[in-house]
């Protein structure tokens, strides 16, 4: 199946992991948003076979505040809160 973990740990400074599951070969995006909805951050932008994987976010250069990832395939899309504390 699909599923998005919540990133650990959270809040986070500055640096975070996030994991994920894929349940078929496809495209994958995950992608980091501030508040406003503006992209701040591209994480995966590929094509991957069905797997877990773990990814680290380093937001290093961000200021603090709270932060949404998205990640969409071509059957699954889910979106989950960051805070960022420095």
């Amino acid at each position: 199946g699909y599923s998005l973990s919540d990133a650990y740990p959270n809040p986070f400074n500055p640096t975070t992991t996030i994991k994920y599951e894929i349940g078929e070969f496809g495209f994958v995006s995950l992608k980091v948003y501030d508040l406003l909805g503006s992209e701040v951050a591209t994480l995966v932008n590929d094509v991957q076979h069905a797997g877990v994987y773990e990814i680290n976010f380093d937001a290093t250069g961000l200021p603090s505040g709270t932060y949404f990832y998205t990640l969409t395939t071509d059957n699954f899309t889910s979106t989950k809160k960051l805070i960022l504390l420095k």
